[in-house]
């Protein structure tokens, strides 16, 4: 699956700078092109795969490329004044050379969490491609700030995008790590998730026995609502070595009982283990099944019993899936579990959402009461003087 990416803000930016790097680093060929853009020059700086000519810096004109802080409602005016320059950076992509437009932003900070629903909601007005999003939510330890802008910006992320795909850094956070280290640590593996998965429908050396196209991840992405991806990987030996190994003749199945068990595994694992946001798998709306790696060791019957345990496991019958041949040293599984609605961390956002709309109603009823008390002690100074 082609696809566009747009990075918005420091979070969103980094993450399509190391998707950019796998795509290079495998020659998966999934990336149609890359933007990054911000209102801080020093962040959009600081990428290395995105080449400076599609790095975008918006707001100039209101902060003088120093960045909007964590006020999302700056975020969202400067990039509602520019957003006519982010869509012009993407203006030598055709609508036949992508598949659909992944707008990727930390929904924490200011720029990200403000912007990004605006340039979903200009690229949909242009394209007629699918308009996905992939929000980043923040540590719980980063401050009430950055929780109070992604509660605020999930909810109109959401409606904005066909999908929102979600990656949880308070769940992918060590104990005692560095905010830096666990953020490359957290970027590297959603990466290597969203690249086995996009790539599937990209041709390769190999021809798949089932194939995972575009249509099929799109499929399952118009549940709409929210997704999250899980991943497993398993090395497998190679059935050759050498220079020229690559270039022979092998088997694109084996269904010996090895392969079966440890795609079977592979499927298991991934559905019920680290997902990007945790949830409830049951309630599912629809699911997708990507399992990459060596001909020989793709097991169609495999592939299929982990089809039928995730129609059980989750509940839908909406179950796609397929194989992606590659020239690697390990056996992966990826599973998109599209439309879930049992997940913790979205009804703490709600909540917090929630309880900042009561305060700020009751802030703004009050603000009458303030005024008037402030005029009856005017009246009163006029009395005495």
């Amino acid at each position: 699956m082609k696809l566009a990416l747009i990075g918005v803000g420091q979070a969103g930016g980094k993450v399509v700078d190391a998707l950019v790097r796998y795509d290079a680093e495998t020659r998966s060929g999934f990336i149609g092109a890359a933007v990054a853009v911000n209102t801080a020059r020093a962040d959009l700086l600081g990428l290395e795969q995105i080449p400076p000519a599609k790095r975008v810096l918006v707001g100039q004109a209101r902060v003088k490329g120093h960045g909007v802080g964590a006020d999302n409602e700056l975020g969202a005016e400067v990039m509602s004044e520019d957003v006519g320059e982010v869509l012009a950076a993407l203006d030598a992509v055709h609508s036949h050379e992508v598949d659909a437009f992944l707008v990727v932003a930390g929904l924490g900070g200011g720029t990200g969490s403000g912007g990004a629903p605006v340039i979903a909601r200009g690229l949909k007005r242009l394209h007629t491609e699918p308009v996905y999003g992939l929000a980043l939510l923040p540590g719980s330890d980063e401050g009430g700030i950055y929780t109070l802008n992604a509660a605020r910006s999930f909810q109109t992320f959401v409606r904005e995008v066909d999908n929102l795909l979600v990656f949880d850094n308070d769940a992918w956070r060590r104990s005692g790590e560095s905010l830096e280290t666990g953020y490359a640590e957290s970027n590297a593996e959603l990466a290597r998730r969203l690249g086995v998965l996009f790539s599937a429908g990209e041709p390769g050396r190999e021809v798949a026995e089932s194939v995972v196209d575009a249509s099929e991840i799109i499929n399952t992405l118009a549940s709409g609502g929210v997704s999250t991806i899980g991943y497993a990987a398993a090395p497998v030996e190679r059935s050759a070595s050498g220079l020229f190994s690559r270039f022979r003749a092998a088997p694109t199945t084996t269904d010996d009982g090895g392969a079966t068990n440890r795609v079977s595994s592979l499927v298991r694992r991934a559905t019920l283990g680290r997902l990007t946001l945790p949830c409830e798998v049951r309630g599912t709306e629809r699911a997708l099944l990507v399992v990459s790696g060596p001909p020989a060791a793709l097991s169609r019957r495999g592939i299929e019993r982990g089809r039928t345990w995730l129609e059980d496991e989750t509940g839908t019958m909406e179950v796609r899936g397929g194989d992606y041949p590659t020239d690697s040293s390990y056996v992966a599984a990826v599973v998109l579990l599209s439309g879930v609605t049992s997940v913790p961390r979205i009804k703490e956002l709600q909540a917090v959402a929630i309880e900042a709309q009561r305060d700020f109603h009751e802030r703004d009823a009050a603000s009458p009461e303030r005024l008037a008390a402030l005029l009856n002690t005017d009246d009163e100074l006029d009395v005495l003087f």
